[in-house]
Parts: C-alpha cells; sequence; structure tokens
C-alpha cells in the first residue's frame, strides 16, 4: 500500500509540472547568466564570432605561425590562437602585444596547416579583453 501511494503521488506532483511547464511562458536566464559571468570577466560571443568559433578552435599548437611570422610581443603566436579558450583574466596580457604591426598574422595564417584565420583569433581577443 506504502509503495502504490508514493507512486501515485510521484505520478501526480509529475503531472503538475508537466501542465504547469506547458501553460506558463519561461523566463530568459540569459540577462542572470552574464551577470553571474561578468565579474569573472567572462563575456558571449557575438553572432559573428559564433558563426567563426569552429574555424577558431582548430589550432593544434603546432607552432609553424611562429615560424612564419615571429613573436608578438610576450605572446607566442601559437599561444595567441588558444588563448580566448583559456582563462579571462590572462586576455589583457595577450591583446596588449597585438598591439602595432610587428607580426604578419597573414603569412602566420597561411603556414597553418589547419587554415586558422589568425586576424581573426586575434580580433576575437581583442573585443573580449577590452570588455
Amino acid at each position: 500500500m506504502g509503495r502504490t501511494d508514493s507512486l501515485a503521488k510521484l505520478a501526480w506532483a509529475y503531472g503538475l509540472h508537466l501542465a504547469r511547464r506547458r501553460l506558463t511562458r519561461p523566463k530568459s536566464q540569459l540577462p542572470a547568466l552574464i551577470a553571474m559571468y561578468k565579474a569573472s570577466g567572462i563575456r558571449p560571443l557575438t553572432p559573428a564570432e559564433r558563426e567563426l568559433h569552429p574555424r577558431l578552435i582548430g589550432c593544434i599548437n603546432c607552432g609553424l605561425c611562429a615560424l612564419a611570422a615571429g613573436r608578438l610581443g610576450k605572446t607566442r603566436l601559437p599561444e595567441l590562437a588558444s588563448s580566448y579558450m583559456r582563462l579571462y583574466a590572462r586576455l589583457a596580457d595577450a591583446s596588449s602585444d597585438l598591439e602595432g604591426d610587428e607580426a604578419d598574422l597573414e603569412a602566420a595564417s597561411a603556414a597553418c596547416p589547419v587554415g586558422l584565420p589568425l586576424a581573426d583569433v586575434a580580433a576575437v581577443v581583442r573585443r573580449l579583453a577590452a570588455g
């Protein structure tokens, strides 16, 4: 008797849960999520960056781009290629090294075996670091 009552109560509660889900409009949790991560420096990608994302994450850290274009400030180009996926608090360090015209990002992209668009990666890093 106890088990049957428990199962009936569970079924009733689940039925109410499903009815509430269908009748109430869900509230967007995006503003709360962005506010929660803003203090950590995590920012959402723009729609254009989301579209580029599959191409931006292909870096295999081989270092060929660094051989083609040299070093950029304190940041080695292989570190730049995957820097936007790392700790956001350190993005400003990588971004500050992108100022100026020392490295040839087009030559580095041409040497990349996976065809990583380093100029686009640098733009994403600059935007995320700037806030």
